[in-house]
């Protein structure tokens, strides 16, 4: 018998609850075995300094050891309860939020929680073989904790369906380890969920840009009227914060391993950077076109009568739904969309009720930017004359009112032709991939770092840079 206190971590009183718990021992076994299948490649022996939430307070969600990835106590934590609180917006504002699901949203609340479920071990599955090309210990080990912690945010969801949905949530429960990202015949529910991270400037533009969508959908979803939700987003966003500082100072730091080039070498001349096996900035550009368009997918259509459903219904609020100054009902207020008319790009005015999945992306975008010009602080400091931007929402989109049109980065609308002709000076072609692909050495020495890449400035959790995060066995 496990002792699940002990083995998984919570705050549910799991021990309290036979039913869930014999369920969730049913579904742990083909947990380990979808991660010894699907998870981190050859990582089972390794010890890794990993920081674990053994409990929600300030001490306890961040405790640091060495420890075997499969033995990874994957613990079920929701924020602390708030005595009497109320919905805040849509149709119900006001009432007592929800301990258990009404069952006229049952199925909708059944499917937003699944779509955020899926997405926790397609990023896992994604990323399975970044290990074997690390670019340091250091590295490895961040990557390694994003990984458990996507897994402990399946487990999130997992409880969730397993708590509130009965026999449907348990076969849902099942259906998340069966799908496979990037799988012809049962594929991760979102598109940027099946494509491949092959190297680990993808890795860190994915942590950077696609994870901080993760951060703006969970956010949304932490306002949520059923109580159990809402708690359990706020605490996994405690977690995400990591994953975008992995991003973050993952690209900062090729971006200031390539500025020193430069200046050893006087030079801004693609060739002579490649030659000299680091990735010049408008190679980082283009990856950062990419990614950023493949994400702003992921929001949906501009305008979407699902999203209004959510927000009445007091399912999905906005980002940061209580700071926000008006009636939280949304009956009478417009908000502005883009709008494609012939051969133009305008904007117009809708129901502000409709257009909320572009209010989010909109909020993601201003966060991506502040991101964005942190990294343009470090060309200056070397005093390169390169700035990174985010190029035009309409650009390299298969989603919205931009699917069937073409838009530069700069935001003109552009023929087929054009942009056959064009579309490689903005998107990564097969030549940059092969090269940055070329550049995936292990470099596993403690304090060592390939050559593509900078040290980072400290270590984790105040260890040194040249600390052995990772023991091999």
């Amino acid at each position: 018998m496990i002792n699940y206190s002990e083995r998984i971590p919570n705050n549910v009183n799991l021990s309290e609850n036979k039913t869930l718990q014999r369920a969730l021992e049913h579904w742990q076994p083909a947990f380990l075995q979808w991660w010894d299948d699907m998870g981190p490649d050859g990582s089972t022996n390794y010890d890794v300094y990993l920081r674990t939430a053994i409990s929600v307070d300030p001490k306890g969600w961040a405790h640091f050891d060495h420890v075997k990835m499969p033995d990874y106590r994957w613990g079920i934590f929701l924020a602390p309860q708030e005595a009497d609180k109320k919905i805040t917006f849509g149709d119900h504002k006001g009432e007592d939020v929800w301990q258990e699901v009404p069952g006229e949203y049952r199925s909708t609340l059944r499917r937003i929680i699944v779509t955020q479920g899926d997405t926790e071990p397609a990023s896992v599955e994604q990323q399975r073989h970044l290990g074997l090309t690390a670019p340091s210990l250091y590295d490895l080990r961040n990557l390694f904790q994003v990984n458990v912690e996507e897994g402990r945010h399946l487990w999130a969801m997992v409880y969730l369906l397993h708590a509130h949905f009965g026999r449907d949530g348990r076969e849902e429960g099942e259906a998340l380890l069966e799908r496979r990202s990037g799988d012809e015949d049962n594929p991760r529910i979102l598109t940027a969920f099946n494509e491949k991270t092959p190297d680990w400037l993808s890795f860190f533009m994915f942590t950077f840009i696609t994870d901080r969508d993760g951060k703006y959908q969970l956010a949304s979803l932490a306002e949520s009227a059923f109580d159990p939700l809402a708690r359990t987003c706020k605490f996994m966003l405690t977690e995400e914060a990591h994953h975008l500082f992995v991003g973050e100072s993952g690209v900062a730091r090729v971006i200031q391993r390539t500025c020193e080039v430069m200046q050893q070498l006087k030079t801004d001349d693609k060739e002579k950077l490649r030659a000299a096996g680091v990735i010049d900035l408008p190679t980082l550009q283009k990856y950062l076109n990419f990614h950023f368009s493949v994400t702003s997918d992921l929001y949906g259509n501009e305008v979407s009568s699902n999203a209004a459903t959510y927000y009445t219904t007091g399912l999905k609020g906005r980002f940061e739904e209580t700071k926000i100054d008006d009636d939280h009902k949304l009956q009478n207020n417009e908000y502005q969309v883009m709008d494609v008319a012939g051969d133009k790009i305008g904007t117009r005015q809708v129901a502000a009720l409709s257009a909320l999945n572009e209010r989010l992306r909109d909020d993601w975008i201003a966060d991506v930017q502040a991101g964005v010009d942190r990294w343009n602080r470090i060309p200056a400091k070397f005093g390169i004359d390169f700035k990174f931007t985010l190029p035009h929402k309409g650009f390299h989109r298969a989603i919205g009112m931009f699917a069937d049109v073409h838009v530069s980065p700069d935001g003109r609308l552009l023929s087929e032709a054009e942009w056959t002709h064009q579309h490689l000076n903005w998107l990564p072609s097969d030549e940059d991939r092969l090269y940055v692909h070329s550049l995936m050495g292990r470099c596993l020495e403690p304090g060592k770092f390939a050559n593509w890449i900078a040290p980072p400035g400290r270590g984790i959790n105040n260890q040194p840079v040249n600390f052995e995060y990772v023991r091999f066995n």
